[in-house]
């Protein structure tokens, strides 16, 4: 089997499995984003060397707290604390020499950039009309939808029109023009979302897609930052032709607590 039909067919498995868990249910998609967060924790513990296992027990308990109880995780102070630490990483790819970090900053990072944030995903799809909180699915689809379309039209205006560089020493294809046309065309998905989604008004799906774009874009160069770290091409090897769940998912991840916060807001 060729590489492209390993990676067509391992591509449309997790676009299937992602919508179908999201859509089916509250409980099949906390589940399915637990595992996946279970997953990533073990992956990104190998990129900065951590202890995998104890990775693995933080992210168990973290999924343990939210299915016993989401009531009980203070969410709005997580998703702050999760915006922080992703700021102070997008600090760090303007640094060339390579950090020495003890032990207690690892630890903190893995909490911010992996626990805090995947379990603002968890709670992005959940929201409140009147005094309850109502699952939204399409929530995370709107997300998804957003995050596809910033990175195909990237991709494809920077292919055709990219001179300019973005970022080239920490990813050298990407471009300012490619940049700017996922943008546009990410703003022109959100509206058209908003006609079909009316639980947040036009004003707040364009503040998500221009956040999209933005944090989206920096969230691939921040995981690209830590895999040149760590001297590897991928996270992991669990999608074959794809990588692992953080080469999947690293702008979700990264835009998932910001959007929470201006749901919030507005």
């Amino acid at each position: 089997m060729s590489e492209t039909v390993t990676r067509a067919i391992s591509g449309a498995v997790y676009i299937a499995l992602l919508v179908g868990a999201t859509l089916f249910h509250k409980i099949s998609f906390e589940l399915l984003f637990g595992v996946f967060m279970f997953i990533a924790s073990f992956e990104f513990a190998k990129l900065i060397k951590l202890p995998k296992s104890l990775a693995m027990i933080i992210s168990l308990m973290a999924s343990t707290c939210l299915f016993w109880d989401r009531d009980i995780l203070p969410i709005n102070a997580i998703a702050i604390f999760a915006a922080v630490i992703l700021l102070a990483l997008v600090a760090e790819l303007f640094t060339t020499k390579k950090p020495n970090r003890s032990f207690p900053v690892k630890m903190i990072i893995f909490l911010g950039y992996i626990i805090a944030s995947f379990l603002s995903i968890q709670y992005l799809p959940f929201v409140k009309e009147g005094d309850e909180l109502i699952y939204r699915p399409q929530v995370i689809i709107g997300l998804l939808i957003m995050i596809w379309t910033n990175d195909t039209f990237a991709y494809i205006v920077g292919k055709k029109f990219g001179k300019n560089k973005l970022f080239e020493r920490i990813s050298p294809k990407k471009t300012i023009e490619g940049f700017l046309g996922g943008m546009v065309f990410t703003v022109v998905a959100a509206i058209i979302l908003s006609q079909f989604f009316s639980f947040y008004n036009i004003v707040i799906w364009i503040s998500s897609a221009i956040f999209v774009s933005i944090f989206g874009t920096i969230g691939d160069l921040v995981e690209s930052h830590f895999k040149r770290e760590a001297g590897v091409k991928d996270s992991g090897s669990i999608m074959p032709g794809h990588g692992g769940i953080l080469d999947r998912l690293d702008s979700v991840i990264f835009v998932a607590p910001f959007l929470y916060l201006i749901y919030q807001i507005l």
